[in-house]
């Protein structure tokens, strides 16, 4: 058996731009993404704090300090917006237990002010 657990957390981090005209997925800046541990391609949950919207999407490489919602996630947020990114990891139980998350806690540029926990796959 495998179980879910948060792998890495970008919290509160700003939207930057929005691309409805995109096939899809979340602009996050590279530097954000290496710390993070979240890898281009992994699938994301992402919740919306200003609104409450959440949606699951992938991440992909942008540009220092980005996070721009493009194709279908454009449409639950908006410049300014304060987001919650999340990807996860399936783990056996004894791993499990042992495992602790990156998390990072952003400004308002999206710079990182706090950071939690070493990711340890």
């Amino acid at each position: 058996m495998l179980v879910s657990i948060l792998k890495a957390k970008l919290h509160r981090a700003t939207v930057t731009g929005t691309a409805v005209d995109y096939s899809g997925s979340l602009a996050i800046g590279s530097e954000l993404l290496a710390r993070s541990g979240i890898l281009p391609f992994e699938r994301i949950l992402v919740a919306n704090l200003t609104t409450g919207a959440r949606l699951e999407t992938y991440a992909i490489e942008g540009e220092e300090g980005t996070i721009v919602l493009q194709g279908g996630a454009a449409h639950h947020g908006s410049v300014g917006d304060r987001l919650m990114i999340a990807a996860f990891v399936l783990l056996d139980p004894a791993e499990a237990a042992a495992f602790r998350p990156k998390v990072l806690i952003l400004d308002e540029a999206n710079r990182v002010v706090e950071e939690i926990g070493p990711a340890r796959p």
